[in-house]
């Protein structure tokens, strides 16, 4: 148990996680600007830097976390419409095979009389054609 808590003690301890740091520097001198010898202060400086960078990442992580739940909503909203669009495009065709199944009664109910209906439509149809083109 004690080996336990000395091995995750020493991991909060930045002496211990960076030793080779911690050493003062060869010349011997210290910086003007701070107390601390320089090696400890590159490791708070990487530290720092380390720090920034993971928060960078976690808003990296976010922004992709919030375009993976909008990605998600769109998929299920464009189901959903999916879902509406077949069903009408079932009914339509329902409706449609009903009206050509009426028209198909019809036609046979008629005989050939409907087809001498279009050929004399279509002559009158022809003759107004020519007429205008000649009167022009």
């Amino acid at each position: 148990m004690s080996q336990r808590y000395r091995s995750t003690a020493s991991l909060h301890n930045r002496a211990a996680l960076l030793p080779e740091y911690n050493t003062p520097p060869s010349s011997g001198r210290s910086s003007p600007f701070n107390s601390q010898p320089t090696g400890q202060r590159f490791a708070d400086d990487l530290e720092g830097q380390n720090d920034e960078h993971l928060e960078g990442l976690q808003a990296k992580v976010k922004l992709l976390k919030d375009i993976t739940i909008g990605i998600g909503n769109e998929v299920r909203e464009s189901t959903v419409q999916l879902s509406q669009m077949n069903d009408a495009f079932s009914e339509t065709s329902g409706i449609l095979a009903g009206t050509f199944r009426r028209m198909n009664n019809m036609a046979a109910r008629q005989g050939c009389r409907w087809l001498w209906y279009i050929v004399f439509l279509i002559i009158v149809f022809w003759f107004f054609i020519v007429v205008w083109w000649f009167r022009r």
